[in-house]
C-alpha cells in the first residue's frame, strides 16, 4: 500500500523570512523619505521664505508625474529589485552628499531644490519597482497579506519619522537630520540583497526588445483591454478624487471653522491613521477575504458615506470616530485594489500597471486639492464634502456594476 504524501503547506508571509527581509528594507527605505521629507521642509523654511520653500517643497511633484509611466517600463525591463536598490543607493547619496553640504557651508536654497528634484525623478522610477516587487518575493495567494504588511509599514513609517526627525533637527539641526534619512535608506540595500527573488513568466523574455515607447504603448493596450484591470483603474481614480480633497486641505479648513485649532486636526487625523492601519493589520493577519472586487465596492461607497459625515461631525470626538471609520474603509478598500492590481495584472505587465495606478494616486488626484479649497471658499463645507463623497462613491459604483470586477476574487 502506497503512502500519500501530502505537500507542505505554504508558508504564510508574515512568518516567510524572506517576506521579513523585504518588509524590513521596505519599512526603513519609506522612515527614511519620512525623515527626509520633514528635514527638507525645515531646511527650507530656514534658508528663504514662506514662499520660497512651498516651491522647493514642490519640486519633486513635476518630474514623478511625468516620468512615472516611463518609470514603470523601466521597472519591468531592469526588474523590480535592481531598480529599486539602484535608486535607494542614489537617493541615499544625494541626500548625504548635501547633509555634508549644510555642515560645511550655508549654500541656500538652490541644493535643497536640487535635491527635490532629484528625490522626484528618482520616485518616478522607484516607486513602480517598489509595486511590481512583492509578486516576485511571495506567491500570489499571499499578496493580499502583503499588501496588509505594507500598509503597516507605511502607517509606521509616518508615525515614527516625524519624532525622529525632530530629534534629530534638535540635535544638529537640518544636517543631521538628512544625515539619519540617508543611514536609514542605506539599511534598505544590503537587506534587498539578502532578497531571494522569484522568476515570474516574462522576465526572461527572448527575441528583439522592443523600444521603450512601444513597451509603454503595450502596458496601457494590457490595462485597457482587461476585463478587471481597466474598471479597476477607473474606480481607484474615482475613490482618490473624492477622498484627497476632504482629507487635506478641506480639513485643515474644517479644523478651523469649528474652532478645533491644530491639536484637533491631529487627533483627527490620528483617527485616520488609526483606522487604516487596523485594516492593514487585518488584512496581514487574515490574508485573503472572499469576494475582494465585491468588497472593494461595498467598502468605497460606505467610506464615501463616511467622508461626507466628517463635515456634519456635531463635535471633535465625533469626527474623530468618524476619520476612523473612514480610515479603517478606505484603507481596506485601498489595499484590496492594490492586491487585485498584483494578482490581475500580467506579471511583465507589473511595473507598468502600478506606474499607472501611482500616477493617478501621485501625480493627478493632488490637483483636486486647489480645486477642493476652492469651491469650499465658494459653496462651504458642507456641500463640498458631500459632492467629494459622491465622486468617490462613484467609484464604488464602477466595482459593482462590473461584472468582471465585482466577481473578481483573490488568489486562495
Amino acid at each position: 500500500m502506497t503512502a500519500t504524501v501530502v505537500p507542505p503547506a505554504p508558508v504564510q508571509a508574515h512568518r516567510d523570512p524572506n517576506v521579513r527581509r523585504w518588509l524590513g528594507a521596505y519599512t526603513c527605505s519609506m522612515l527614511g523619505d519620512s525623515v527626509y521629507y520633514l528635514a527638507l521642509s525645515w531646511a527650507a523654511v530656514r534658508a528663504g521664505t514662506a514662499a520660497q520653500a512651498g516651491l522647493v517643497m514642490s519640486a519633486s511633484a513635476l518630474p514623478r508625474a511625468v516620468l512615472m509611466l516611463g518609470g514603470g517600463v523601466i521597472a519591468d525591463r531592469l526588474g523590480p529589485r535592481r531598480v529599486v536598490i539602484g535608486s535607494d543607493a542614489l537617493r541615499c547619496a544625494t541626500v548625504l552628499a548635501v547633509a555634508a553640504l549644510l555642515y560645511l557651508t550655508s549654500p541656500g536654497l538652490w541644493p535643497l531644490a536640487l535635491l527635490a528634484l532629484v528625490f522626484g525623478t528618482v520616485d518616478a522610477v522607484f516607486v513602480p519597482a517598489v509595486g511590481a516587487l512583492p509578486a516576485r518575493v511571495t506567491g500570489k495567494d499571499q499578496l493580499a497579506r502583503v499588501q496588509g504588511m505594507r500598509g503597516l509599514a507605511i502607517r509606521f513609517a509616518s508615525v515614527v519619522g516625524a519624532p525622529l526627525a525632530g530629534l534629530a533637527v534638535a540635535a544638529g539641526g537640518a544636517p543631521a537630520a538628512f544625515a539619519l534619512a540617508g543611514a536609514l535608506i542605506a539599511v534598505s540595500v544590503p537587506l534587498l540583497l539578502w532578497v531571494r527573488i522569484r522568476e515570474l513568466p516574462g522576465d526572461r523574455a527572448e527575441g528583439p526588445r522592443a523600444t521603450a515607447r512601444a513597451d509603454l504603448a503595450a502596458g496601457l493596450r494590457h490595462i485597457r483591454g482587461h476585463r478587471v484591470l481597466a474598471p479597476l483603474m477607473l474606480a481607484i481614480a474615482l475613490g482618490d478624487l473624492g477622498f484627497v480633497g476632504p482629507l487635506n486641505v478641506g480639513l485643515t479648513l474644517l479644523a478651523d471653522h469649528r474652532g478645533w485649532g491644530a491639536s484637533g486636526m491631529g487627533w483627527v487625523l490620528a483617527g485616520f491613521g488609526v483606522g487604516a492601519g487596523v485594516a492593514s493589520l487585518l488584512l496581514a493577519l487574515r490574508g485573503r477575504l472572499p469576494r475582494a472586487g465585491l468588497l472593494v465596492g461595498v467598502t468605497v461607497i460606505a467610506g464615501s458615506a463616511a467622508i461626507g459625515a466628517l463635515a456634519y461631525a456635531p463635535g471633535l470626538w465625533a469626527a474623530v470616530g468618524t476619520a476612523l471609520l473612514v480610515g479603517l474603509l478606505t484603507g481596506l478598500s485601498g489595499a484590496l485594489c492594490g492586491a487585485l492590481l498584483q494578482t490581475q495584472a500580467e506579471p511583465a505587465y507589473l511595473g507598468r500597471v502600478t506606474a499607472v495606478s501611482s500616477l493617478i494616486s501621485l501625480g493627478l488626484t493632488p490637483l483636486s486639492m486647489p480645486l477642493a479649497a476652492a469651491a469650499i471658499g465658494a459653496f462651504g463645507l458642507g456641500p463640498v464634502y458631500l459632492v467629494s463623497a459622491f465622486v468617490c462613491a462613484l467609484g464604488g459604483v464602477v466595482a459593482l456594476v462590473v461584472p468582471a470586477l465585482r466577481r473578481a476574487e483573490l488568489p486562495g
